[in-house]
């Protein structure tokens, strides 16, 4: 079996995430990726803790099914070995500041003329034109940017960034879908096309519920610790041995949930007569609800929660989540074999297909590792 993108070739020219995790997914799914890093150093990412045997683990979580091309951009034959693997490319992935590669003489337009079917796509900090476009951007920025940490963390305290680095990741994978937007566009015009997106616009594209909030009442969000803007009780709550989330706010979850608690009085407060209501007296309704949760062990609450088929789950740390059950079973803990590290484990393929399946086929590459391969492949004219 074949993955879905196999017979596409992938220029990868990025580094660090967001780019990376776009070409990761192409990879996943069949794409071949060829990873294109600077001379010495490669990818920045292949510094970053924690290291196995010298290697850098995060870099080999999202660089797995890729080759590894050493070429200096700034030497002549370089270059030209870069426009002969154009031509016969399907995708180019950058994520240079705005014009850098168009100083060098492989920007866009000269790619286009060279391989018109080229779909060139590209992720910057702030996008390619506006203000800001010359700007250089990080996750930690853009976060601040895009309202997402002024929403982020406790009603008083100060705005707090998501770990996770939420603005790579979604523009990594936005770009990968505005890429195969392109091929679908392609098969019906023949041509490619310039594709970009920004870590600013994937990371204020998130805030739904907020930007909703504000274009109805014109007022700002106002930060909201746990409490959800539109549903309640929606949240994480402490029970007597550690923490639980479930959301009953549809009125069948809410009448069994009070039946659960033992105070069916609830159902008849006038406060918390519906989800609007509930919402409206969110302080009140959650004080009376977790005073009465932190009577009994998670266990016994998730029992009954499942019970009555009211949406809810443990509060997992990552040693626990990796060892789930449910994430074994749908393969999102996959073994690998790398030539330094020897036996590594990975992250799995979260899209399943029935047909065409993506796969973890290979370990993320030694810097250069198939440098003689590939310039023996693509030898300029």
């Amino acid at each position: 079996m074949t993955g879905s993108l196999d017979g596409l070739l992938v220029l990868d020219l990025t580094s660090h995430l967001s780019g990376p995790y776009c070409t990761m997914m192409l990879a996943d799914h069949g794409a071949e990726v060829i990873k294109i890093e600077r001379p010495g150093k490669g990818d920045d990412a292949r510094k970053m803790p924690p290291f196995v045997n010298g290697e850098s683990a995060p870099f080999m979580i999202w660089n797995r099914n890729k080759k590894s091309v050493v070429l200096d951009f700034k030497l002549a034959a370089d270059r030209d070995t870069l426009l002969t693997m154009v031509d016969q490319a399907d995708i180019l992935i950058e994520n240079f500041r705005p014009g850098t590669l168009d100083k060098l003489g492989i920007g866009w337009e000269v790619l286009h003329a060279r391989n018109p079917r080229l779909i060139y796509a590209a992720i910057s900090g702030f996008g390619q034109t506006g203000p800001y476009r010359n700007r250089g951007g990080f996750d930690l920025i853009t976060q601040g940017m895009s309202g997402l940490a002024s929403i982020n963390g406790p009603e008083d305290g100060e705005p707090y960034r998501l770990p996770i680095a939420i603005s790579d990741v979604t523009a990594g994978m936005f770009l990968a879908f505005g890429v195969l937007a392109a091929i679908q566009a392609r098969h019906k015009t023949g041509q490619g096309q310039f594709v970009e997106t920004s870590l600013l616009e994937a990371a204020t594209s998130l805030g739904v519920y907020e930007a909703a909030h504000y274009f109805a009442t014109g007022e700002r969000p106002p930060r909201i610790g746990q409490k959800h803007r539109g549903s309640s009780p929606y949240r994480i709550f402490a029970t007597a041995d550690g923490y639980i989330s479930f959301g009953a706010s549809q009125e069948n979850f809410w009448d069994r949930f009070c039946r659960i608690i033992d105070m069916p009085e609830l159902r008849d407060d006038a406060r918390f007569r519906t989800n609007a209501d509930r919402v409206a007296h969110n302080d009140a309704l959650i004080e009376i609800v977790q005073a009465r949760l932190q009577t009994r062990p998670a266990a016994y609450w998730l029992a009954e929660l499942e019970k009555a088929g009211i949406p809810c789950g443990p509060v997992l740390n990552y040693d626990e989540v990796l060892t789930d059950p449910q994430i074994l079973a749908r393969d999102m803990v996959v073994a690998t074999t790398h030539p330094i590290t020897g036996p590594f484990k990975t992250l799995g393929v979260p899209v399943k297909l029935s047909e065409t399946a993506g796969q973890v086929h290979s370990p993320a590459p030694r810097l250069g590792e198939h440098t003689a391969e590939i310039l023996e492949r693509f030898k300029p004219d």
